[in-house]
């Protein structure tokens, strides 16, 4: 019996191990879109991102989505969004990619009132997981855009809610959220124009991604630098990849960036984001330009480029092993 007893034990672990290897094995794939193919362009933001299981997430639509017919998207089943300022939330669009140049791509399909996201939201039937009172006004453009608002649910700052295979949690930020006249009633915008105010939708998030081989991501959306990249994004969820905007100005500049990625988050991996330039030429980053710099200063972690339209495939341990 005692014989028995441990052949059964070996063969449960066995099984157990044999199931969490293959977990590991499986990829996330992550794919910029992009206003211009192969390239890292000025206008980047939307980021989508496909857990094992099959599972599709989006994250800051922006300007460079096409709109729910774009043919990069696919099924899209939950859209994320950092921010209520228009580079994020669509205020307007590209039409198709390749429109203007990498630096000025083309945007010239206005969203406004209803926003690109919305569109997305409602032409994917999509669930959207947003955090402060972001989710209010965005469950307003979806029911104007015909969709259903309750697909629109709130995430603040310490929960969780699940998507498919991918845990989904959101973290802070530093940065401002005010949301544009142009996305408001014509009265209420000429009201706080009169002023030069915005309306405000609470703090706007970074996220942070736990996917179901493992691999944990964090957004950062527009942010400075934080304690919370030391104590909450490393301490407590352990990040492995790093998306971290880093252009200036309105957010962390290169070093800024660098600073936050060596010495408090200490990830396995970055992808910079949100550069606000054309940073690469034929697929290749430009001597000189913002993101050459953030590269050069990254110590002993691997720094991937996000080239619109290129799918790169992570491990469970935040290693690149393919598209990279």
């Amino acid at each position: 019996m005692i014989k028995l007893t441990s052949r059964v034990c070996f063969f449960t672990v066995a099984v157990s191990l044999l199931f969490s290897l293959t977990a590991f094995s499986q990829t996330v794939k992550i794919t910029p879109l992009g206003s211009h193919d192969g390239e890292f362009c000025g206008r980047d933001r939307a980021m989508l991102f496909e857990d094992p299981d099959g599972t599709k997430l989006i994250f800051d639509i922006g300007r460079t989505i096409a709109g729910p017919e774009d043919p990069r998207l696919g099924k899209i089943d939950a859209v994320l969004l950092s921010g209520m300022h228009g580079d994020h939330l669509g205020d307007k669009r590209i039409s198709k990619t390749g429109n203007g140049t990498c630096a000025k791509p083309q945007t010239e399909i206005e969203t406004v009132p209803n926003t690109n996201t919305a569109s997305i939201i409602v032409g994917k039937k999509a669930r959207a997981l947003l955090g402060g009172e972001m989710h209010k006004f965005m469950q307003t453009k979806v029911k104007a855009a015909g969709g259903d608002a309750n697909k629109v649910e709130i995430l603040r700052f310490g929960g969780e809610r699940q998507v498919g295979g991918v845990r989904v949690a959101i973290v802070p930020v530093t940065h401002s959220n005010g949301i544009g006249s142009n996305f408001l009633n014509t009265d209420l915008g000429a009201l706080l124009d009169h002023d030069g105010l915005t309306a405000y939708a609470g703090p706007d998030n970074g996220y942070i991604l736990n996917f179901s081989n493992g691999l944990t991501v964090y957004l950062s959306g527009d942010s400075g630098i934080t304690a919370e990249q030391d104590v909450t994004v490393r301490g407590y969820y352990g990040a492995e990849l790093a998306i971290i905007n880093a252009g200036g100005i309105y957010t962390s500049g290169p070093k800024e960036a660098a600073y936050s990625i060596n010495e408090l988050i200490r990830p396995r991996a970055v992808i910079p984001h949100h550069m606000n330039e054309a940073a690469t030429e034929k697929g290749k980053v430009k001597p000189g330009s913002k993101t050459a710099l953030f590269e050069s200063l990254i110590k002993d972690i691997p720094v991937y480029i996000p080239l619109s339209g290129r799918t790169m495939e992570f491990n469970g341990d935040g290693k690149c092993i393919n598209g990279c």
